[in-house]
């Protein structure tokens, strides 16, 4: 069974193309016009060994919110249907990842509810331009855009850091690891992973 997925989203604000293979290598392209988006999208793709090809522009002369969430929006999208109904996967995710003097731990469920808890970003980082365009506060709001429209449950908590990129960058990568082993298939599993007979 192939675990991929094509979607896309076009609005006034921006549009997106977005296509996906959960059992992929990390090969990535990443075009979405907002410069450290595709970074961490590249690093998320990368550290998930989930291929992952998007294309998208948007009014970014106004802000980078618009497209950063819509990329967020899609992402989501494809990731839930590219999961199907989750047989055999081991459904939980842990991982907590370093970036020089970041550090970053995240734990993933892909549980079917829609739910993230995201704290310990230190004072000031929501309003810092990372490279001059994206502010801070969207790292969280590309979260909620994933997590909400994947229905998966995510923990990301940031231990340390003091450079506004690797915060981020270490948030992605260890979002990325979480849920690399949570989508992993799991020999022992037989049929999905709830006493509930479905997620």
């Amino acid at each position: 069974m192939t675990r991929t997925a094509s979607r896309s989203r076009s609005t006034s604000e921006s549009s997106v193309e977005l296509s996906i293979d959960l059992d992929g290598t990390g090969a990535s392209r990443v075009r979405t016009s907002v410069p450290f988006l595709d970074h961490l999208l590249t690093a998320f793709a990368k550290h998930s060994l989930t291929d992952l090809t998007v294309t998208a522009s948007g009014d970014t002369e106004i802000d980078v919110h618009h497209t950063a969430e819509d990329v967020g929006i899609v992402l989501g999208d494809a990731i839930r249907e590219a999961l199907g109904d989750k047989r055999g996967i081991a459904r939980y995710g842990d991982a907590t990842v370093p970036l020089d003097e970041a550090l970053t731990r995240a734990v993933v469920d892909l549980s079917g509810r829609p739910y993230l808890v995201h704290g310990g970003e230190p004072a000031g980082f929501e309003l810092h331009l990372i490279g001059g365009h994206f502010t801070g506060s969207m790292v969280r709001h590309v979260f909620e855009a994933i997590v909400f429209n994947a229905r998966m449950t995510a923990h990301v908590d940031v231990l340390a850091g003091r450079d506004p990129h690797h915060i981020a960058e270490s948030e992605f990568k260890a979002f990325a690891r979480a849920f690399r082993a949570a989508k992993a298939y799991d020999p022992l599993v037989a049929g999905v992973p709830s006493t509930k007979g479905a997620l």
